[in-house]
This record gives C-alpha cells, sequence and structure tokens, in this order.
C-alpha cells in the first residue's frame, strides 16, 4: 500500500482549512456546535451544557492501549481527553472528565505539541476524545501542528451526538469517525443524558460520517487508516435498543460496518436513583448483543 495521506494535510494544501477554522470559530459567538445550540457567546466566556467557554480544557493525553485493536497496533492510541462534554450521560465512566470537568485551560499551541508528542513517541494516530464542543480550537492546533510535520491518521472519538453542520466542516479533515451509538429509545436518551433527539441526531450523524470516509481501512499491518468505526455499550435492560441500532448500522449504513460491542457497563456516576442503571450488565445480556450482530454479518472488532 501507499504511504497514506492524511485527509488534513490535502486539506490545507488545498487552502480550506483555513477556511474551516473560521467558520467553526464563527459558531461560538452564539454558539451552534451540537445539537444542544446553547446560543451562548462562548468568545466572551459564556458557558452553556457543555461548560466550556473560549478554550478546550485537557484532561489528559497518552499512548493508549485500552482502544481497538486495529487503533492500538504496538505503539498506542495517541489519546487527547477533553474535558466536560455536551452529553454529559449519566453513567459515563469518565464523570469527573465529562461532568465535573477535571482537567487544565490550554491555548491551540498547547494542543498541537500534545499532538506532536504523541507522533513522536510513536503513536499510530491522533484520537481525539470527546471533541464535539472544541472543533474551532482542534481545527487551529491542527494548522499549528501540520506546519512542524503532524502526518498521522486523526480520530474523532465521539458520543455520536453532533451537529451535521460541524460535521460538514469537518468534511476532509477527520480520518477516522468513532462514534457511539447509545440509544434508540428517545424515551430512554431523555432519561439517560438528557437527550430526547438523541437517536434520530445520531443516525443522521453516523450517515454523514459514512459519507464522508466509507467503510474502515486497515493497511497490512492490521492498523485502521480511515473509515468508520461505530461503538455500542450494551445496556442493561435495553437489548431491543441494540437490535434496532445494529438493523440500522447494517440496512441504512454499510453491511460492511466495523462495530465494536461494548461490555463494560457498570454502575458509576450518577445512577444511584435510576433502579434499571443500579446493576452491570449480564453475561447472557452481552452474549445475546453479540448474537445480533453476527446475525446481521456486520464486521465485530475483537
Amino acid at each position: 500500500m501507499k504511504t497514506y495521506i492524511p485527509k488534513y494535510i490535502k486539506e490545507k494544501s488545498r487552502g480550506l482549512l483555513s477556511k474551516k477554522i473560521k467558520q467553526s470559530t464563527a459558531l461560538l459567538t452564539s454558539c451552534t456546535l451540537c445539537p444542544r445550540q446553547c446560543k451562548v457567546n462562548r468568545t466572551k466566556e459564556e458557558k452553556g451544557y457543555c461548560s466550556t467557554g473560549k478554550k478546550a480544557f485537557v484532561s489528559s493525553f497518552s499512548a493508549h492501549f485500552g482502544e481497538e485493536p486495529q487503533l492500538v497496533g504496538d505503539k498506542g492510541s495517541g489519546t487527547i481527553f477533553f474535558s466536560n462534554c455536551n452529553l454529559k450521560c449519566i453513567f459515563c465512566q469518565n464523570y469527573d472528565i465529562s461532568v465535573n470537568g477535571t482537567g487544565q485551560e490550554v491555548e491551540d499551541e498547547s494542543i498541537a505539541s500534545i499532538m506532536l508528542y504523541l507522533q513522536k513517541i510513536g503513536c499510530h494516530n491522533i484520537n481525539l476524545v470527546t471533541p464535539s464542543h472544541v472543533v474551532p480550537q482542534v481545527l487551529k492546533a491542527l494548522d499549528i501542528a501540520i506546519d512542524f510535520g503532524l502526518n498521522i491518521p486523526l480520530i474523532y472519538n465521539c458520543s455520536g451526538y453532533e451537529s451535521i453542520d460541524t460535521l460538514s466542516i469537518l468534511k476532509g479533515i477527520i480520518d477516522i469517525y468513532m462514534p457511539d451509538f447509545k440509544f434508540w429509545n428517545p424515551k430512554i436518551s431523555k432519561t439517560y443524558c438528557n437527550a430526547l433527539n438523541y437517536p434520530q441526531i445520531a443516525r443522521n450523524a453516523v450517515k454523514e460520517m459514512f459519507d464522508q470516509v466509507g467503510d474502515l481501512k486497515i493497511d497490512e499491518a492490521g492498523i485502521a487508516y480511515s473509515g468508520l468505526l461505530v461503538r455500542h455499550l450494551v445496556m442493561p435492560g435495553n437489548l431491543d435498543g441494540t437490535y434496532h441500532i445494529l438493523k440500522f448500522l447494517k440496512e441504512k449504513i454499510s453491511s460492511h460496518t466495523h462495530v465494536n460491542i461494548m461490555s463494560q457497563y457498570h454502575p458509576m456516576g450518577n445512577t444511584g436513583k435510576i433502579k434499571e442503571l443500579s446493576f452491570p450488565l449480564t453475561p447472557e445480556e452481552f452474549r445475546s448483543a453479540m448474537q445480533m450482530a453476527k446475525k446481521f454479518d456486520l464486521k465485530i472488532i475483537r
């Protein structure tokens, strides 16, 4: 295979990255970066649902070996965990980061330096974790990092609660989209993350992502470099939602969709008030979810 050139490098060479920076930054003055549509002026440090103003906050960064094997390889996935979140699920395993906002405020130049550091230590990609609310800051950092030699694939690791307008700005920038597809039932998404419209938003977002990057592509070394990879966390008592999500991926996205069926749900965050979330996922529920994925003949990530 020829050496892969990340999409963002091509986009900058066409003079389009600077345009996308201006487009996304303009959205901060009456913020509509995500489906919450808070319309606060983040350039004046007004804060909406994501609790983030003008600058991004970073909780941590590292060569991460707990991601999917196709992202990790032997050198790790270069993860940057952004603090705060536009979804804020009550059961989030990173509750201190996503809801409590643990992390440090960083300049765009610092994000660029982190990207370059992760590449220097050998990471196979830059993995942006929960980046939906800091897209302008990421694009500015990317512009800086490219000038200093950044040249590994960029992953957009998100909740699936994405604005189509923002995703349109990211067209030609992101190499690998890795959204969660959490819920099919609007009543459940309302209860678990205060987002009644999550299911429809996620369906539209996954379609847009696939249209941009297509099926996941993997090189001779087994490392993904482009395409769509969907995560689905199986929730206790919600196998009906799992069935419909997998059916959607098969019939509306691609029969070759790569999907990670995740079993690690356990009560965390603020789950104590909801009875059905007070228990971990059972082995039987996870086996049923895996059988569904096999039935739909999707590409199951292992």
